[in-house]
């Protein structure tokens, strides 16, 4: 079957959250958004539910093309060598088509019902170290690690098969403006997801230039190229002329990819998500 994606090197590309349903649902939705010309589909990772990477491998052995990855990895509570592992894996598995995208997490119910919150600093120290830890343990054996809340040691003991993405599985990173230390770290690795300190209000198309202006400074001011490097943002879309309005306002702002996020629940949710993903992406 032909490939709908145009595969331009300007274009946006589209991603979808599957927010509902167990492991085979996500397999089905993935096998239509891939048919439709979705780009990417994804899972969510939390402490206590459905396990994303389960579901993630579920859906790569029914697809062929289209991306898998999780929106997000809380990394401050996840063990590093066991995401690497896993992203490796699943990488080897499905062909080099896993994404990863990881913040400091949302301190929820599900979250504090089994883990007593850190705080925050705490929080951002894991997640420092955390992405260092993946990312030397994606590049190979030997690697060693210490720092203050982990060690490593070097190990070739039943090591995962390397990634086929190399260096790593590339990774999106949550950057809250204006904090130069959060979009100063997500400037380092491959992809902004775009945030703003102190408010929950969604971003618009106005916020983003200024956001992605203070990330391509930090990442050109570390040596980094901007070529390649992803922005992606979330939100909600009409199928047809007003979603591919909304997406093409995204794009002129510095949007790489769109990744639509509903994340409303409900008994009519998986019905939703299917019209939604079969109607197809926006265009932009």
């Amino acid at each position: 079957m032909e490939d709908p994606r145009d595969d331009g090197p300007d274009r946006l590309r589209c991603g979808v959250v599957v927010s509902t349903g167990g492991a085979a649902v996500f397999a089905d939705l993935a096998v239509a958004a891939e048919r439709a010309g979705w780009d990417a589909v994804f899972s969510y990772e939390v402490p206590w539910g459905q396990d994303a990477w389960v579901t993630l491998t579920a859906a790569a052995m029914r697809t062929s093309t289209i991306r898998l990855g999780t929106m997000l990895t809380p990394l401050p509570r996840v063990r590093p060598w066991e995401l690497a592992a896993r992203a490796a894996t699943l990488d080897d598995l499905s062909g080099g088509r896993v994404q990863l995208a990881v913040g400091m997490g949302a301190l929820h119910e599900g979250w504090l019902a089994f883990e007593a919150d850190e705080g925050r600093r705490t929080r951002a120290e894991k997640l420092d170290e955390g992405l260092s830890v993946y990312d030397g343990l994606m590049r190979g054996q030997p690697f060693s690690w210490s720092g203050k809340h982990y060690r490593v040691s070097p190990t070739t003991f039943l090591a995962p098969p390397p990634p086929v993405q190399r260096p790593r599985v590339p990774v999106w990173v949550v950057g809250a403006h204006p904090s130069t230390r959060s979009l100063g770290r997500a400037a380092r690795w491959d992809g902004l997801l775009p945030a703003r300190v102190g408010t929950a209000d969604p971003l618009t198309p106005a916020d983003l230039p200024d956001i992605v202006e203070a990330v391509r400074t930090a990442r050109e001011s570390a040596g980094l190229p901007w070529a390649g490097y992803d922005v992606v943002v979330e939100g909600t879309s009409e199928p047809g002329p007003a979603g591919d309005v909304v997406a093409a306002h995204w794009r002129t702002a510095g949007a790489t990819w769109w990744v639509e996020s509903d994340w409303a629940m409900g008994e009519d949710a998986v019905a939703r998500h299917r019209r939604r993903i079969e109607a197809g992406p926006p265009r932009a």
